[in-house]
């Protein structure tokens, strides 16, 4: 883990949600506390069982959030995107973490403690309520996806898992690709399926010509059949 060369000034603009409630002297209380890290590509960022310490904000990159299933089998609970806050969950419920993360790729988190954050909750109820509005749309998600995972087939599965990628971290230049690159695993490990599932019917997808595959880039090519095919389940 390496300090990357980006100024804490930069740092607080794309948390400017979460510094908008302060009054200046909190302001300058988190300012102080206010650490960045960078993280390499896999490399872990917290794990099962430990404390949690910091309230994390995704400044650049992309991170999964995971839990180690039956079989050792990963299960990617969620996706992070910038500017998006993660690892606090657990401290607010005076829990260790049930869920680990890691770096998709080289990514940058801006880290407050939390007993700084517990002190600011504190003294400031509008900072309070934004932490219930971003527990509760993060319950939301976790709820939508419980059922797609549970009740959809394996195409719907995967089909979701395109959608939802999209959604989280859009397409590039071509509007048709998306813009994040998975392994096999991570699509299997996204989609509740085994990686040799996930490989299978992303071949199939490929066949219709629902989708076009170039090595881990995947391009959307008929999105209202892949709609439909998630939708159905």
């Amino acid at each position: 883990m390496v300090k990357k060369d980006i100024s804490k000034e930069e740092a607080l603009a794309k948390i400017s949600d979460l510094c908008n409630p302060l009054n200046d002297e909190q302001r300058n209380l988190l300012n102080k506390h206010l650490t960045i890290r960078t993280f390499k590509k896999n490399e872990p960022i917290y794990s099962e069982g430990e404390q949690p310490i910091h309230l994390m904000c995704l400044l650049s990159g992309k991170v999964k959030i995971f839990k180690n299933g039956v079989g050792n089998r990963n299960q990617i609970i969620r996706v992070i995107k910038p500017v998006e806050y993660f690892a606090y969950r657990a401290y607010f419920a005076n829990q260790t973490f049930v869920t680990a993360a890691a770096a998709f790729e080289t990514s940058t988190i801006g880290m407050i403690p939390m007993n700084t954050i517990a002190e600011l909750v504190s003294q400031n109820n509008n900072l309070a309520w934004f932490f219930i509005k971003q527990l509760s749309i993060d319950l939301g998600i976790s709820d939508e996806r419980t059922v797609n995972l549970t009740q959809k087939h394996i195409r719907g599965r995967l089909a979701e898992s395109i959608l939802f990628l999209k959604e989280s971290y859009g397409l590039e230049e071509d509007k048709c690709t998306l813009s994040i690159y998975l392994s096999r695993e991570d699509l299997a490990n996204l989609s509740n399926m085994t990686t040799s599932n996930a490989i299978r019917t992303l071949s199939n997808f490929a066949t219709e010509k629902i989708i076009a595959i170039d090595g881990r880039k995947i391009k959307i090519i008929d999105e209202e059949k892949l709609e439909k095919i998630s939708r159905i389940g």
